[in-house]
């Protein structure tokens, strides 16, 4: 990693947690600079502004949505284990440590500013989820009824991330026991409203 680009990922993981303890209105730039052992002068060289610096955040916390990698559609495989793939998939990176982190910090902005958060989720609603991705193409090779992507996808993964999303985020809970049985068992119900041909 370039020093460059080192100064600037420690200016972002330093303004995580100076947004996180102190929300964007309380957050101070010169706290930020000096925990990411930096000047004031270089912070404002990579971010203009505190909103620069907290838009930026929003941006990695969307593109490590979108960038969730899960393997392709495969019409010849029973869409199933293929939903039970992508939604694991999905469910582990949302639930990681990072993006946690992330999302918490952002959370008291989208709470105080609701404009913001209907921008944030507009935008992550475009990002590219495993689950939907599969779901799409399972819709449009006939294996699942004729649904709209989005909204099926989002019945599918809320149910998963009442389990595990939620309770992590909220109060740190971990892993429950079954996780890989709630989550089948999140696709079969699924599957049961909305698969189309009972042999796939």
């Amino acid at each position: 990693m370039k020093r460059t680009e080192k100064k600037r990922k420690d200016i972002i993981d330093a303004a995580v947690e100076e947004f996180r303890t102190y929300g964007f209105e309380g957050a101070r730039t010169t706290r930020i600079a000096q925990a990411a052992s930096v000047s004031s002068r270089t912070l404002y060289n990579h971010f203009p502004t505190k909103e620069a610096l907290f838009d930026e955040i929003v941006e990695i916390i969307i593109a490590e949505t979108g960038a969730i990698s899960s393997e392709p559609f495969d019409p010849k495989k029973p869409v199933r284990e293929q939903l039970i793939k992508s939604l694991e998939d999905y469910i582990a990176a949302i639930t990681d440590e990072r993006y946690l982190g992330l999302n918490r910090m952002a959370m008291t902005e989208y709470l105080r500013d609701l404009e913001l958060a209907r921008r944030v989720f507009a935008r992550a609603e475009m990002s590219n989820n495993p689950v939907r991705s599969i779901v799409a193409a399972a819709v449009k090779s006939g294996q699942l009824k004729n649904v709209k992507p989005d909204y099926a996808t989002e019945l599918l993964t809320a149910g998963a991330k009442a389990f595990f999303f939620w309770p992590k985020f909220l109060v740190g809970a971990e892993s429950l026991d079954g996780s890989g049985k709630i989550i089948e068992e999140c696709v079969d119900m699924f599957l049961s409203k909305y698969r189309a041909d009972t042999k796939t």
